[in-house]
Formats: structure tokens, sequence, C-alpha cells
């Protein structure tokens, strides 16, 4: 669930941002530049260690070429497959200001974030920050680092990363499904066919969105009504508009900001965004301050435990949420839209599934957290589409704290990383047969020995997404829900459909899905 600036638009609610503005942006911390400075010279045993200028990678013009002319704008996670063939498993890279380093092998990959120190960072954030200076506003776990960060993420951990306390939202997610399986028929009856839902990934965005603030704020916000309510209708819109301008503010230099008007419209969806997660928490404290002065026990989820709990100002909170709702809807909605595509081509897997999960959890009794653990398939088939289809397939990290010697190679401090997951998980070495939707290769009696560095899509280490197990929980129950209910089959006209580097791994068009009810068994 945590990728930098995961919806980056150009156009629409879940529009999305450009391969050229991915790979320069949401892994890459503009003003800091790579130098070779702190390498020169320095030795480790009898082996002079190289610097970053001994790097092969492309020119500015060979990036042009291939982004431009050869058409890679939405590929980049194709792109970088291509340069690691051309250069090998480590490069560099300069577009503009921007200076990085890949590193698209997964044993390097590992040496490197076990290298990164109590504080890792992905990059400074530096266009959120600027509208939470401007307005007076605390930093969330995204804009935060350092010791701050490492606090602030402590007390946000609490209640959501175990899995034992994210089982605690098992029925808050369930209510939320509930309530998807009613839109799924109501969508399949404005199709001519009946049984037609057409772009799955739109429906299923309003599912995660409706799910994490149902969590976050602790009460429901009308994304899965037929008619949203006005106010959620332009919450949801400013967070589209807020990440479609926020990458024209941090490509235009500073001096722009009165002359286009892409900076005011940055400041004023942000504005909307905090507006309306401000006004549910303050809510929401009203009822708690109400229960207090009647002496009652203050009792609650994520929300009340984050205000109750003493170790938040309401500024970290009002900050700390708004972040964590940003972060809270593309890994549930893609991977479950990714997930029904694949299990829609393969019906013997889909019927495996639905054994599976029609035997653990049979008729239409709610499945609990206790009946998950009982469904391996399951979990194997949220984990191989999540290997296929890594929701950010480019992510970054800062040597913020120390220089980081890697082969021979030794990276000053603040030099700028590019993790090219997607490229590490589809390689063969990793992977047999990686472009291949294969649930049982995560089977314990089937499983290669590999690094399990190939395919990490929550991430590593202390910066790895706090929402996970959050995430996970709607993934299971959402996905077996929906495989006890309906039997999905591919659209016959659709054909083939593949992924575009938009920030975030998205279909390359709409997937149309029909869902056909199946008798349950008493």
């Amino acid at each position: 669930m945590t990728a930098v600036l995961r919806r980056c638009v150009l156009a629409g609610n879940r529009g999305r941002g450009s391969l050229l503005l991915q790979t320069c942006r949401a892994a890459v911390t503009p003003g800091r530049t790579v130098t070779g400075a702190a390498a020169t010279g320095i030795t480790q045993g009898d082996k002079k260690l190289k610097a970053v200028e001994d790097l092969p990678g492309p020119s500015l013009f060979t990036d042009l070429y291939w982004v431009f002319l050869r058409g890679y704008l939405l590929y980049s996670h194709q792109l970088q497959a291509i340069y690691k063939k051309k250069y090998g498993p480590m490069w560099k890279s300069s577009l503009g200001r921007y200076k990085t380093v890949y590193i698209a092998d997964v044993d390097l990959l590992e040496k490197l974030l076990r290298q990164e120190g109590k504080y890792p960072m992905r990059s400074d954030m530096e266009v959120w920050k600027m509208h939470r200076r401007l307005r007076g506003l605390a930093y969330g776990p995204f804009t935060e680092e350092g010791h701050r960060w490492y606090t602030l993420r402590s007390v946000l951990n609490k209640r959501m990363l175990k899995p034992a306390e994210a089982m605690l939202y098992t029925g808050v997610v369930n209510e939320v499904v509930t309530d998807l399986l009613v839109m799924l028929d109501d969508k399949m009856m404005e199709t001519p066919s009946g049984v037609m839902v057409n772009d799955i990934a739109n429906t299923l965005y309003r599912f995660a969105f409706e799910g994490i603030s149902y969590i976050l704020f602790e009460t429901r916000i009308g994304c899965l009504q037929k008619n949203i309510p006005p106010e959620t209708r332009n919450f949801i819109d400013s967070i589209g508009a807020m990440l479609k301008y926020s990458v024209f503010v941090s490509i235009f230099p500073a001096w722009t900001n009165n002359i286009l008007p892409y900076y005011n419209l940055y400041i004023k969806n942000w504005d909307n965004i905090f507006e309306f997660g401000n006004k549910l928490i303050d809510e929401k404290m009203e009822k708690i301050q109400a229960r207090l002065d009647r002496g009652e026990e203050v009792q609650g989820e994520y929300l009340t435990y984050l205000l109750s709990s003493g170790k938040l100002t309401n500024k970290e909170v009002y900050g700390s949420v708004a972040e964590l709702l940003l972060a809270g809807v593309d890994t549930t909605s893609n991977t479950l839209s990714w997930a029904l595509y694949h299990l829609s081509r393969d019906q013997e897997m889909q019927n495996s599934l639905y054994q599976e999960v029609s035997t653990v959890i049979p008729g239409e009794r709610i499945p609990t957290a206790e009946d998950i653990s009982k469904m391996p398939l399951l979990k194997a088939v949220i984990k191989e589409t999540l290997r296929m289809y890594p929701v950010v397939p480019t992510n970054a990290r800062v040597a913020a704290e120390k220089d980081i010697i890697i082969g021979d190679y030794c990276f000053p401090k603040d030099t700028l990383f590019v993790l090219p997951h997607y490229v590490m998980s589809r390689e063969e070495s990793n992977f047999p047969e990686p472009n291949k939707f294969n649930p049982r290769r995560w089977f314990r009696d089937q499983k290669i020995k590999n690094n399990p560095f190939s395919s990490i899509p929550f991430g590593y280490g202390t910066r790895a997404c706090v929402g996970r197990r959050i995430a996970e929980l709607e993934m299971y129950l959402a996905l077996s829900r929906m495989i006890r209910k309906y039997e999905v089959r591919p659209d016959p006209q659709g054909g083939e459909i593949t992924s575009v580097a938009r920030i975030v791994l998205t279909p390359g068009r709409p997937i149309n899905l029909q869902f056909l009810a199946r008798a349950y068994e008493s």
C-alpha cells in the first residue's frame, strides 16, 4: 500500500502520470545530485572502489529517444528491462536535474536495503511538504523524516501493521464487501447481457476507497452508493486533481507559480482534501469528548486510538490520516482487478479457488479472520498477482545516513537509487516462467529457492507499507466472497490486456468481465 505519489494523474479521478514522470519524480529527490567525489580514492581491502561516474548508462538523448520516439512513455517497467540487458544490473541515468542509480539485481538490491539504517528515506516529498509548510500543517508518514518519522511511524503502526491487529477490522471490511457485491449486481443489470461488469477497476477503486475511509475515519462516506454524496465526490476528485497538478508543480521552476495555474490548483485541492478529512476527525473528537464528559469508556478503532492515545497532537493526526488515506486505495483495487482478470482466463485455477473457498465458508456464511488462515490458495493468488503486477513497479531509496558500498562501487551519502521491482519479479532466474500466472509456485512443496527480495511489493524493513495487513485483509475477504458468489469469465470481445506505468501499474485499457451467479450449496 505505500507508493510515492501513487496515482499521479493527467486526467480523471484515477488518472495516471507518465513513465517519464515516474522515472524522474516518484523515485528521485529534486535538488539532490549524485557525485563520485566520496568514492574517489576509497578502497576496500586491496581493491580501489569505483565512483558513480564509472557506471554505464543511457545519455539524456537515449532516454528521450526511447521515451518519445520509440513510444515507451507509459512503459517504464519494460524500458528498465531493456536497459538492464544493455547496461547490466546497475546503471546511472540523468534526466535534466535528476541523477539516479538503478539497481536491477536482487542480490545487489538486498545489499542496498540492508545498509539503509534506522531511518530509511524514499524521497524528500518536497512537493507535499510545500503545502504543509504553507498552511502550517504537520508532516505525516510520507513527508516526515529521520527520528521524527520513526516516532510517528511507531504510533501509526499500532492497530494496523500486526496481523492480529488488522484482523480487528474484519467486520468493517465485510460490511463494505457486502455493499460491493450489491454494486456488482447493479452494474450487471445495466448491461444488455445482464452479466457484464465494465471497467471492474473503477468499481474496485470505489470499494477500496470506501474501505480505507471507513477504517481511518470510522464512518461511511458513500463511495458505493449509486449517487455518491457531493462532499465525497469532491473529496475523491480533489485527490485526483492534487496528484495531477503535483506533476506540473514538480517540473516547472518556482518562478512560474504566479504565472501558470498549476501551483494554485495544486494547493487548492490539497486544501479540499484536508478540509474534508479534518471535518470528519473533528466530528469524531466531539463524540469522544461527549463520552468522556458523561464518564463513559472511550472505545473505537483506528481514529479513536490515535485521538485518545495522547501520543499525537491533533495536527499530527490530521496530517497522518490524510497521507494514510492516499496510500490505501491502489494496492487493493489494482491487485483485485488483475487477480480477477487472470482467474477469468484460467478456469482450472478459478475452480480450485472456488472449491477451497466454498469448503471453508460454505453457503452464505460471512468469512472470518480464522477462515482466511485456512485458504492457502487464496493467499497465493494475491501473492502471485502482486509479483506480476507490483503496485509501484519502481520505488526509490536515498542513502540518507552514510556512504553505501555495493559491489565494486562506493556511493556517497544522498545518492538516489531507483529500484525496478517489476524487472526483478519478472526475471527467469528469480521465477521460472515469470510471465505465467501460477499461484501454486508459492506453495511450500513447489516453491523454488530464491532470494526473498525478488518480490517485495509492500517494501522492506521499517519503511515497509504501514497498511499492508489492512490491504491484504480487504483483498482476501473481497476475492473470497466474489469467487464464492460468481463464476468470472473474460469479456468475449476483450482480448489480452497489458499493463502501463502511470506511477502505479494499471491496466492499459478497461478490464471488462462477466460475472455469472453460482448456485449456493447448503
